[in-house]
């Protein structure tokens, strides 16, 4: 017996890399599919290159639309799913792709987003690590994925946020690495910006550029940064300077991460921690030293390729993860979260290879 499933958001980029994934997926079947002022619209118009789902018609987005499915996938913007999943009533998960129940902290939801707080879900990185201390300091590790096991609603997480969280965590909750002074420049595809039509992000002004923004601590994502790190065992409340950078590639983050090294830690001790920490994931791998990851390495994987190295000199490390901001960063890790809730093989329906050249 198959799964049913509905998107909403469906017409949008992350909405459109749901569908490709959805589609391959043995256990899901796609009923329907919503939009906003698309509704009414044959979903190919917004998708053209989904000719397998060429058979579904975009819908409202509404309450009544999309109950009574088995799982709902929501791909809105932030402050747009919030006040819809409140009024679900028959679904047996829920996965938000959006903001709006990443964070724990009501704080930091005003001070980033503003408008009306929603009750955290569970965060939807199967590999993150959670680490707590024992009485005499000795780290004890879990992932997210034993949490999503159990979850009936999910928040996929946002595409920076879970690169630069999966890059330091694993410093973090070994305690090799200072949770002060982080450091982290991203280079980024516009498409996580959304497909709403804005002149920073056409053609025009991205071509034969890199454009700094939200710069000087005022990207959204950092709250959520921050609290996955704290997560992770962080033993002083975590500051990082975020430095996001438009670069002229439709999807893919190259998040470059450097931290303060705890004296006294020897450099084969830096690297264990993050070849312990990922050393059974198949969908986050740490390459050989030496190895720096591409994003045209990812493109179209669940994958993100990580790649690191110790600065003696400077006392820090260099953590460089690569990995498709639509796949892995958002579509991906929501269909891979919803697996494990679902006690489908985390797998299913998702590959780590990525389509080259």
């Amino acid at each position: 017996m198959t799964t049913s499933v509905a998107v909403a958001g469906a017409s949008g980029y992350a909405g459109g890399e749901l569908l490709r994934l959805l589609a391959q997926h043995p256990e899901f079947e796609i009923r329907t599919v919503t939009g906003h002022s698309s509704a009414g619209r044959p979903l190919v118009e917004s998708q053209p290159h989904l000719r397998s789902l060429a058979h579904l018609t975009l819908q409202e987005t509404t309450p009544a639309v999309l109950d009574g499915h088995d799982v709902v996938f929501f791909a809105l913007p932030h402050g747009a799913s919030g006040a819809l999943t409140a009024e679900l009533r028959d679904v047996r998960l829920v996965v938000d792709c959006g903001a709006d129940h990443r964070l724990t902290d009501p704080a930091d939801w005003e001070a980033f987003y503003g408008g009306a707080f929603h009750e955290a879900w569970t965060y939807g990185v199967p590999e993150l690590i959670i680490a707590e201390r024992a009485a005499d300091g000795t780290p004890i590790w879990t992932h997210q994925r034993e949490a999503l096991a159990a979850a009936t609603r999910i928040a996929a997480p946002g595409c920076n946020a879970s690169t630069v969280a999966l890059s330091l965590a694993p410093g973090i909750a070994a305690g090799v690495i200072e949770a002060q002074d982080l450091v982290t420049v991203l280079a980024v595809g516009p498409s996580g910006a959304g497909k709403a039509a804005k002149t920073h992000l056409l053609g025009a002004e991205l071509m034969g550029s890199a454009n700094p923004y939200a710069v000087g601590g005022s990207h959204r994502h950092i709250p959520e940064i921050r609290q996955a790190l704290r997560n992770a065992g962080a033993t002083a409340d975590p500051t990082i300077s975020f430095t996001p950078v438009l670069v002229p590639m439709s999807r893919g983050i190259l998040a470059t991460s450097t931290a303060r090294i705890v004296p006294g830690t020897s450099v084969a001790e830096v690297r264990a921690a993050w070849e312990d920490a990922y050393a059974a994931e198949s969908f986050v791998q740490v390459l050989p030293e030496g190895q720096f990851p591409r994003t045209a390495d990812t493109l179209g994987a669940n994958t993100c390729l990580i790649g690191l190295a110790v600065d003696e000199a400077a006392g820090r490390v260099v953590v460089v993860a690569a990995l498709d901001n639509l796949t892995k960063g958002t579509a991906g890790a929501a269909i891979q979260s919803a697996n494990i809730a679902l006690g489908f093989p985390e797998h299913t329906g998702l590959s780590m290879n990525g389509v080259a050249p």
